[in-house]
């Protein structure tokens, strides 16, 4: 400290509370009137902590009731940004902004006195004239930044002129662990109450987010928000669907929401069995399971006889974007496992992961346990379908083939193993062609290595 009286600052509350409107997000906004600061200008219900006895969250309740009549729990207020700001001809304060997506009752002028009006705006189309400071920790809290600065100099106007705009927006700092936006956490805490903590548990590809969430009372679950409409509906169809009938071996579906494409799960055990390390005796028991889950997903439904086609038409496509990494024969191999398949029968559809690889199936050893997750590619297709990305696993280990077919309850069939042989050349080609184009090595050289494996077993 240099010295002198130490500063001080006085500490005000705004509240942010946001609703779905026609035309996307709205918030609620009220007009000041009569003798206070910047009367005739737009501003947050706001006001001032009460004492040195009264927290900020606390104060947000209380002026949220006195202005607007809501009345908010203080577990339903979230912190969306503190500004540090200062007016034209003023002190500087500090204001704490907070997000309030649930409360009871209606809004209504409850301070005629200093207020003369209030209404629902959407976020692209807010009222003029508004207050420079509240204007600043609104674009604060829509650009997702913890803290702001507005210091505003002696001259400039109390309300929001975009050709002198004070903000300066301090970032947060960056981190693994990000939080899903709030229309997924407040969907996450009507299905099963406040969460307190959030854990990013997602791939490091760009694809479907996975968060771990902490309730407030010790339970824990899984939110999913998938990246496409298509895998959304093949995760709920299947939770809801053909999961039920393996029991405790899958997460349960405990809420979601289409428009979100986000799902609450329960949560599994294990830890993932890619990367895992087992002496060979406890390999071949998990995967006598693994065959044994595999016979547990294929007969939850009744199967449909002759349903499928194999997607050959894919081939060319898969092939022009591989082309570049692969070896020499490597696509003449394709061409030929793929025009021979055109003469194989169709084969009966019946409830299938779509997934199945050993990324997708934990293994807890203190519960002599195995779980499956992750059901986004579910849909009706032959057995075989989900020993396609199993199969690497087996490579070279015939003892660990041996241990997946006693368990699955028999061999395959002379029939499946050459469409197995078709769909792991397809699923090779289609990783080699994703790979390539979203900078993926490690798809690459999986589909590689498939191709490789594939082309030695064809040699006499």
């Amino acid at each position: 400290m240099s010295g002198g009286e130490r500063h001080t600052v006085a500490v005000d509350v705004h509240l942010i509370a946001v609703r779905e409107g026609e035309k996307g997000a709205e918030v609620l906004l009220s007009r000041r009137a009569g003798t206070v600061y910047a009367a005739g200008y737009w501003h947050f219900p706001s006001g001032h902590v009460d004492g040195p006895f009264e927290d900020a969250v606390t104060a947000l309740v209380r002026e949220a009731y006195e202005e607007t009549g809501l009345v908010v729990a203080p577990d339903d207020v979230r912190a969306a940004v503190t500004l540090h700001h200062r007016a034209p001809a003023g002190r500087a304060r500090v204001g704490f902004f907070f997000e309030v997506r649930r409360w009871s009752g209606a809004p209504e002028v409850m301070e005629p006195e200093v207020c003369d009006a209030m209404g629902w705006f959407p976020l692209d189309a807010l009222p003029e004239p508004m207050v420079a400071y509240c204007r600043a920790g609104l674009d604060a809290y829509r650009a997702g930044v913890p803290v702001a600065l507005h210091f505003q100099e002696p001259g400039d106007t109390v309300g929001h002129d975009p050709a002198v705009d004070r903000i300066r927006l301090v970032p947060a700092p960056v981190c693994e662990e990000r939080w899903p936006e709030s229309a997924v956490r407040e969907f996450t805490e009507r299905a099963v109450g406040r969460i307190t903590t959030w854990t990013d548990v997602s791939w490091a590809r760009q694809e479907s987010r996975v968060w771990r969430a902490g309730g407030a009372e010790g339970g824990t679950w899984y939110v999913k928000v998938h990246q496409s409409d298509r895998f959304h509906r093949r995760e709920v169809a299947a939770l809801r669907g053909w999961v039920q009938g393996i029991g405790p071996a899958a997460p349960r579906l405990v809420a979601a929401d289409a428009l979100l494409r986000a799902v609450v799960l329960t949560a599994v055990g294990g830890r993932p069995l890619h990367g895992a390390s087992y002496p060979p005796q406890q390999q071949r028991r998990i995967f006598h399971r693994i065959g044994q889950l595999a016979a547990a997903i294929h007969t939850s439904a009744p199967p449909r006889p002759a349903a499928y086609a194999l997607p050959l038409a894919k081939a060319e496509r898969h092939l022009n974007g591989a082309r570049p990494h692969l070896t020499a024969g490597d696509e003449e191999f394709v061409r030929t496992t793929v025009a021979k398949a055109t003469g194989l029968p169709a084969p009966d559809t019946l409830p299938t992961h779509g997934d199945f690889q050993l990324r997708n199936l934990r293994w807890d050893e203190a519960a002599d346990a195995l779980y499956v997750i992750d059901f986004e590619r579910s849909e009706e297709g032959p057995a075989i379908r989900d020993f396609v990305r199993l199969s690497d696993a087996w490579h070279g280990r015939p003892d660990l083939l041996a241990a997946v077919t006693e368990g699955y309850g028999r061999p395959f069939t002379q029939d499946e193993e050459a469409h197995l042989t078709v769909l792991s050349a397809l699923d090779a080609i289609s990783g080699i062609s994703y790979g390539t184009t979203h900078d993926d090595p490690e798809l690459v050289e999986r589909g590689r290595r498939t191709l490789a494996r594939l082309r030695a077993a064809q040699r006499p």
